[in-house]
């Protein structure tokens, strides 16, 4: 129990940290990559408490996340590169 404690108090901290960025992130970038890390912030904290709990089903709800932020990541990437959503 002591060790999840570590984990979550780890995680709070990231978490703080990384809304820091989101909000005062200088450009849109920054704040792309601090959305990027709470998507991958947010999946480990669901396996870990997967692992805590016994129960697959969030393990199932993190591999989703992932994969939509994944995509979210590359179209808004797209977007800041070209000023588009999709080359034609």
């Amino acid at each position: 129990m002591s060790d999840m404690l570590v984990f979550s108090i780890f995680f709070a901290l990231l978490a703080v940290m990384n809304l820091y960025r989101l909000l005062k992130g200088p450009t849109a970038a920054d704040r792309m990559v601090a959305g990027d890390s709470a998507d991958v912030l947010i999946c480990c904290a669901m396996v870990l408490y997967s692992v805590y709990s016994g129960r697959g089903i969030y393990l199932d709800i993190a591999i989703v996340s992932a994969l939509l932020g994944i995509i979210d990541t590359m179209l808004v990437g797209r977007y800041l590169d070209n000023g588009r959503w999709l080359k034609k």
